[in-house]
């Protein structure tokens, strides 16, 4: 459905021919048929779009119209760039939200809490893209401790990490706490203090295992979401991901190399998912005994 879809969307975007013609200087309705048939457009839809789904399945994606390139060396190359900033991204947001989720569900109404409520809440109300311009402006520009943009290097990864870390870390300061908070006024919980478990034991070992499955499940959708949504924040870092790809390919009505970005986005999106699914087993006891 997802590239049947797209495959149709696509095409209402306009004529590729046109693209490639503007480029091209003066030319005449005759050139523009040739051009549509040199790319294949002139077929019905059905056999271009069968086409490219008998492509995918034998590993051939086709070929760019803008330039002729591999669509599948394209994917190759902006995919693992993607990938690492997901990664990267929800790894640091996780390593900040679990400690501060925690500490404000022990601290409940303390001013520790209050703190970390507010500044999470900040966290969700500041747009994406503003947050990563201010990082470029300062630390990029003013500052010249990071590259503002590409991907040169480590460094290069650090503001665009840094970015989603903070934007995702906020709403997952909040599950965790309520998660939190559920947990342990559990009864099993306070079997583990009775028994002289050190308060760390009874929170990460006990409370925090316990709340793992609603954390599994929305931080599977976050990861979703990074691997198609981050186009915002590789745009303004210039990274070199598969939303810079797709973005060029709807700027150049670039059938191939958008179908192509679209079915791999979406089969990793149910990869991520199906392992969410496989970790529940894992971390899950009483899943593990249905």
């Amino acid at each position: 459905m997802v590239t049947l879809l797209v495959a149709w969307a696509v095409r209402l975007s306009g004529d590729p021919a046109v693209m490639l013609a503007q480029g091209a200087g003066s030319i005449n309705a005759q050139d523009l048929i040739n051009i549509r048939e040199g790319l294949g457009l002139d077929r019905p839809f059905s056999a271009q779009y069968f086409g490219f789904i008998g492509g995918m399945l034998t590993g051939d994606m086709g070929r760019s119209f803008m330039g002729g390139t591999s669509v599948g060396l394209l994917v190759a190359q902006a995919l693992p760039r993607t990938l690492l900033l997901a990664v990267s991204g929800l790894g640091l947001a996780i390593i900040i939200a679990i400690p501060l989720g925690v500490h404000a569900a022990v601290k409940k109404g303390a001013a520790a809490d209050q703190v970390i409520r507010i500044v999470s809440l900040l966290g969700l109300s500041v747009p994406n893209f503003w947050l990563a311009l201010m990082l470029v402006l300062i630390f990029g520009i003013t500052l010249r401790w990071l590259p503002p943009s590409g991907a040169e290097g480590p460094l290069s990864l650090v503001m665009p990490t840094v970015t989603l870390a903070i934007i995702l870390a906020a709403s997952n300061v909040r599950l965790v706490r309520s998660a939190m908070l559920d947990t342990l006024s559990a009864q099993y919980i306070m079997v583990a203090r009775s028994k002289g478990l050190r308060d760390r034991v009874v929170l990460y070992k006990h409370a925090l295992a316990n709340c793992a499955i609603p954390l599994l499940t929305y931080l599977g959708l976050q990861f979703g979401g990074l691997i198609g949504g981050a186009l915002v924040i590789e745009r303004v870092f210039n990274w070199p991901g598969m939303g810079s790809l797709a973005f060029d390919a709807v700027s150049s009505r670039d059938y191939p190399v958008l179908q192509a970005v679209v079915t791999v986005l979406a089969a990793m999106i149910v990869l991520v998912n199906l392992a969410i699914d496989v970790l529940y087993r894992l971390v899950g006891p009483r899943i593990r005994k249905e």
